[in-house]
């Protein structure tokens, strides 16, 4: 009843997709100056959005998108505007104002979605629960999707020692890379989205 081929397949792509190391000075940079009780809360509430997002598409993802007429590409290209605002913001610094972030949970956006949960991760799981053609490969895919998510919750919760080392100037350092790391992202995102479009044209 449990299809590993399907498993790893999954969990591989949604782990190139979901990059748990490369979100860890994304997450720092984000949740920078909250108490550590509360960067772990986000972590999980994270994670926890993300999950609900993935899960939602997975079951439903080629319905809302129909209702909704909206496209694969469009959803990418939507997608990668908002991490670039985001990106912008780590980069100038805006972020560092706490007037701006106090009561901002960044756990919902831009952590939760469209980071973790971003068009490539949503369409992946989509396609690979419409291929799952029996029950071992249904319980392989969501098994793969759970999986990743744990990975992701305890590379974020852990990353919180990397903080007791860089101090304070080690943060400003972290959100700066983290803004450039994130604006390619963002850029790369888009070209995606408008290259389908090009070829779909």
């Amino acid at each position: 009843m449990f299809d590993v081929a399907v498993f790893g397949s999954l969990f591989l792509t949604l782990f190139v997709i979901m990059d748990p190391p490369g979100i860890t000075p994304i997450f720092l940079a984000l949740t920078a100056g909250r108490p550590a009780k509360v960067q772990k809360r986000m972590a999980f509430q994270a994670v926890c959005v993300a999950g609900g997002v993935i899960a939602v598409f997975g079951l439903l993802g080629h319905q809302i998108l129909n209702y909704l007429h909206v496209s694969v590409p469009a959803l990418m290209i939507a997608g990668g505007l908002l991490l670039l605002l985001i990106a912008l913001d780590l980069l100038t610094g805006k972020t560092d104002e706490p007037k701006q972030t106090k009561d901002v949970n960044v756990a919902l956006v831009p952590l939760g979605m469209p980071l973790l949960a971003g068009p490539g991760a949503i369409v992946s799981v989509i396609l690979a629960v419409q291929k799952a053609d029996s029950v071992a490969t249904q319980v392989s895919v969501w098994a793969a999707i759970v999986a990743i998510h744990v990975v992701l919750w305890l590379v974020m919760r852990y990353s919180l020692l990397i903080i007791r080392v860089i101090k304070d100037g080690g943060v400003v350092l972290v959100t700066r890379l983290a803004g450039m790391m994130l604006s390619a992202i963002a850029v790369q995102q888009i070209i995606n989205g408008v290259t389908q479009v090009i070829q779909g044209a």
